[in-house]
């Protein structure tokens, strides 16, 4: 039998009732850093999905780049998301926690004035989210390679921590221009030590915070995500094909349960700069598209052997029951984009599920 977006497939030894991933969006509703009730209704609303990703949660107070965003490294935080978890098991759903350390994407503000840090001192061109508003980036500060094995750990602490809260697994943010992205990246990377020069040592952190997660939890509770041609956050790299090609080996090596892959620009556009299929090819495990994709282009991405998975983003956060919508080709509720950050239920918890026939 032929397999397609509502067909069931296995993650760590873990069924999925489907293969429609509920994409990691950050919204901003976590105001302590602590998952709040709201929260636990809008993950629990859309548990159908065949794997729900979280928003990016950061992985220590150093990690913090934007306001109202939770983290999964205290003990406080492990008891609200359980409250998530719990929910979201209880409806029949699969649940894994994004781990993100934003590096130089953040400001002073949020580290009683201490710069950020990240691979180099290289200021990224844009303006940070503070809760006093739009502040322009700020050099940040190069971390120093006795810090480095500091880096790992709190990734490491904060897997521990996503196993406290009972996630089914977590996800290695490595994508759109936050710390693991600019460690990979020629652009924002300018070391001469072992983290730098070569993709081999650019992808080390990478490489060697998966490995610490693995160790940690087991490889089939790990997925990493990866964005090879999107410019987010001022991210560049001269060759991301083979870059990316060897991201994927060696991040296959792991034995990591997918890789997930953001396949489009910052426009949401395809670039073709890089082949996808290429880094496919690299990844022996579940591989997981994501870049604006629907119903049809899902099927035949699966159907084609393009991809294992795919995930959707602003369709899941508009439409709690976007697998039953996609699978009785029911029209799908608007997006209110006004809404996608901060604010009250309005445009988070408040979208219709279809009625029950």
């Amino acid at each position: 039998m032929s397999s397609d977006l509502f067909s069931p497939v296995y993650i760590g030894g873990s069924e999925l009732s489907n293969r429609m991933a509920m994409a990691p969006m950050t919204r901003n509703r976590a105001p302590e850093t602590i998952p709040t009730e709201l929260m636990v209704t809008y993950y629990a609303q859309r548990a159908a999905a065949g794997l729900i990703i979280t928003e990016g949660a950061q992985v220590s107070e150093q990690g913090i780049g934007y306001p109202a965003t939770p983290g999964i490294h205290n003990d406080a935080q492990v008891q609200g998301w359980k409250k998530v978890t719990g929910s979201v098991h209880a409806h029949g759903g699969h649940v894994f926690c994004q781990l993100w350390h934003c590096g130089r994407i953040s400001h002073p503000d949020y580290h009683g004035g201490a710069l950020p840090v990240a691979p180099s001192a290289i200021r990224a061109d844009g303006q940070a989210f503070t809760y006093e508003g739009l502040k322009d980036f700020v050099t940040p500060r190069a971390l120093e390679l006795t810090e480095i094995p500091g880096i790992v750990e709190q990734f490491r602490h904060a897997a521990t921590c996503a196993m406290q809260a009972d996630f089914d697994g977590v996800e290695i943010h490595a994508a759109n221009g936050y710390l693991l992205d600019q460690f990979l990246r020629d652009g924002t990377n300018q070391r001469n030590d072992a983290y730098g020069g070569s993709i081999g040592n650019r992808a080390r952190l990478l490489r060697e915070v998966t490995e610490a997660v693995v160790d940690e939890i087991g490889a089939g509770k790990v997925g990493v995500r990866i964005s090879p041609v999107n410019a987010f956050n001022d991210i560049r790299d001269s060759d991301p094909q083979t870059l990316f090609n060897h991201v994927a080996g060696m991040l296959g090596d792991t034995g990591i349960a997918y890789l997930h892959t953001v396949e489009v620009s910052m426009t949401g556009e395809p670039d073709a700069s890089v082949d996808m299929a290429e880094i496919r090819r690299h990844f022996p495990g579940i591989y997981m598209a994501n870049g604006g994709y629907d119903k049809t282009r899902g099927n035949a991405a699966i159907r084609e052997n393009r991809t294992d998975m795919v995930s959707f983003g602003v369709p899941f956060l508009s439409n709690p029951d976007l697998p039953r919508r996609l699978r009785q080709d029911a029209p799908l509720n608007e997006a209110d984009q006004a809404t996608f950050y901060g604010g009250d239920a309005h445009g988070y918890t408040d979208y219709p599920a279809l009625e029950a026939s």
